[in-house]
């Protein structure tokens, strides 16, 4: 008999035993949040500054919903990169199934997702409670990206609460292996101009 998954369900655990997924630790498997990052222009500075602002703004409005991140945080940082114009496009909250057919289980789901191409995924983990940070999407993005079309190719996903971003590299091998970026706060101007740094950089290396 199958056994179906939820997604929003899925942990670390489950990739681990199911999928035989690997954590590396090699500073040098992820280079691309680090290495070669795009020079933004003063225009793009004080964009970035304001959004700031406006999440600082938000803070005294609490709860932060998944709705409220992705059109002040989120939406500003995918328009000023150009990902909503080709050959970018974006589906928000795709369905997706990741099987196990040697145990006979599906991990099904559809959440707050943004896809820009198959090759980078974006996801925006609800913040109203201050345990729900980027590390508990991390089993959730990981699991969309294991279910991509294109498997030979390397995979990048950003998490993001609204508060605080990381980033996702994972490359498909008979063992999966993944790694994460450091984590960066949205209250922090500096940290998010480096976050939109690394999200252009991918956005140019998956095209």
């Amino acid at each position: 008999m199958v056994q179906t998954l939820q997604a929003k369900s899925v942990t670390l655990r489950d990739l681990i035993d199911r999928f035989h997924l690997q954590l590396v630790r090699d500073d040098q498997f992820f280079r691309e949040w680090q290495d070669e990052l795009p020079d933004i222009t003063d225009t793009e500075q004080q964009f970035l500054d304001q959004v700031v602002e406006g999440f600082l703004n938000l803070l005294n409005y609490p709860p932060l919903l998944e709705d409220v991140v992705r059109m002040a945080v989120v939406d500003p940082l995918l328009f000023l990169g150009g990902f909503y114009l080709s050959p970018f496009h974006i589906r928000s909250e795709p369905s997706i199934e990741l099987v196990d057919e040697e145990n006979g289980v599906i991990i099904a789901g559809s959440l707050d997702t943004l896809v820009l191409r198959d090759q980078l995924w974006v996801l925006v983990v609800e913040s109203k409670r201050a345990s729900f940070s980027v590390e508990a999407g991390l089993a959730q993005i990981l699991a969309y990206m294991l279910a991509i079309p294109t498997p030979e190719k390397p995979c990048f996903g950003m998490i993001t609460s609204g508060g605080s971003f990381m980033f996702v590299k994972l490359v498909h091998t008979s063992a999966p292996r993944y790694a994460t970026s450091r984590l960066f706060g949205t209250r922090n101007s500096s940290d998010l101009t480096i976050v939109f740094q690394i999200l252009k950089h991918l956005g140019e290396l998956v095209c």
